[in-house]
């Protein structure tokens, strides 16, 4: 019988260890139940209508995209320049080149000539798609793991390539296109590209910088194409200037011309009497 009770208490002590604390437990749903239940300031909180701070998350949206007609717009043309980047560049490129043309004609104070506008036309189908694949190519390379080394590098590999060529090509194709000679041509090209290039570097350094750092690049070509008709209106000017120029110039070399041939003819008669 005392072997039999000795068993019995054996096994309960055994059952015992195995058991996990009662009192374990109900500590455990207590903090579980503390880490479910808003604190009482919380729920007092929530009661008399006070928001709780909560971080936010959500990125800034671009200054750009909050201009309610406008934002639309430039969305309307990141669709379109997705889906149709070539005929997308060469319409806006008719567009700044037209609108920079009106303005320069406004400013020199001339009467209106359809001729020029048609002249800026033509340069800007020629130059639209070229320009377009540049600024792709200028995106795609020098590329460094330094940032200021990559846009430092872009902006000088555009002011030495890109600047010199096109403004070139711009001036070039205004006096061909006016009937000039290509020895015109290329008196036009010296008289204007050199105070072209120097007077971009004032500009578009800082709008080539701007652009690659913020600007996405599907809206890079309209950036630059507000920026463009200012500038397009400067060239305009600074093409009609150079004409103004040449033209004085021809009269003057006419009338000389002119007086030697009639000093020469005085000269011929007064030999023959």
């Amino acid at each position: 019988m005392l072997t039999f009770g000795c068993k019995t208490a054996g096994r309960a002590a055994l059952r015992r260890s195995h058991l996990p604390n009662r009192q374990t437990n109900i500590s455990k749903r207590h903090s579980s139940n503390n880490n479910n239940t808003p604190h009482t300031k919380d729920v007092d909180d929530a009661a008399n209508g006070t928001s709780i701070p909560v971080p936010s998350t959500v990125p800034t949206v671009p200054l750009w995209q909050r201009l309610g007609p406008l934002s639309r717009g430039f969305q309307a043309y990141g669709r379109s320049q997705r889906k149709r980047p070539y005929t997308t560049q060469f319409i806006s490129s008719l567009v700044i080149y037209f609108l920079g043309d009106l303005s320069a004609q406004s400013i020199n104070g001339d009467d209106y000539d359809p001729a020029r506008t048609l002249r800026a036309l033509v340069i800007s189908a020629g130059s639209s798609i070229p320009s377009y694949q540049w600024f792709i190519f200028l995106g795609n390379h020098f590329n460094y793991s330094s940032k200021i080394l990559s846009l430092a590098t872009k902006v000088t590999v555009n002011q030495v390539a890109y600047t010199p060529l096109f403004n070139s090509y711009f001036f070039g194709m205004q006096s061909l296109l006016s009937g000039d000679t290509l020895p015109e041509v290329w008196e036009r090209i010296k008289r204007t590209v050199p105070v072209s290039v120097v007077n971009s570097c004032k500009l578009w350094p800082a709008v080539t910088a701007f652009s690659f750092t913020f600007i996405d690049a599907q809206y890079r070509s309209i950036f630059a194409g507000f920026i463009a008709i200012g500038w397009q209106t400067y060239l305009s000017y600074l093409n009609r200037k150079a004409e103004v120029e040449e033209a004085a110039q021809r009269a003057v070399e006419g009338n000389t011309d002119a007086e030697k041939r009639a000093l020469e003819a005085v000269q011929a008669s007064t030999q023959k009497a």
